[in-house]
């Protein structure tokens, strides 16, 4: 059952009472990857293996995202600037417990690449804070693997301008 949650601001990000934070190198640039996180969203399932669906909504203002297991999320975009950032809240899902939910990924150049930082922001109650911070292990696990498909996509897709 789809529930709204808290209508969080970009903030969120830094004060959230769970922040788990990610980093890792993808050997493209920030724009290009920039460009697979905001632009070709329909693409996302061909790099991160977690996605099985995902389509841009209100104009691009938006996203929704499918995951394996039945996990959807309806979002809006908090920030797009292009080569450094992409940050987003959650606005509806189906996960149970969680009351608000921001994104941010930081894209900062890195010799040959990119240093992509994620911030997964959240909030819910006692039980939800400690399901979300044991579950960063498998989050992390995840977001480097879809990192390392995100560098190889890349790498296969002939670069635009």
């Amino acid at each position: 059952m789809a529930r709204r949650l808290r209508p969080m601001e970009l903030t969120f990000a830094t004060s959230a009472p769970v922040r788990l934070v990610f980093t890792a190198h993808v050997p493209a640039g920030p724009g290009a990857v920039h460009r697979a996180l905001a632009d070709e969203v329909a693409q996302t399932p061909l790099w991160f293996t977690s996605v099985v669906a995902a389509r841009p909504l209100d104009g691009g203002a938006g996203r929704e995202i499918r995951l394996r297991g039945g996990v959807f999320f309806r979002e809006t975009i908090l920030a797009s600037d292009p080569g450094e950032r992409y940050a987003y809240r959650i606005d509806e899902t189906n996960v149970p417990g969680v009351s608000a939910l921001v994104e941010d990924w930081r894209l900062t150049p890195a010799g040959a690449g990119t240093t992509v930082r994620w911030t997964m922001a959240s909030d819910g109650p006692a039980l939800f804070r400690v399901a979300m911070r044991a579950a960063a292990p498998g989050i992390g696990q995840s977001f480097r693997g879809a990192m390392r498909n995100l560098g190889r996509h890349l790498a296969s897709t002939p670069s635009k301008p």
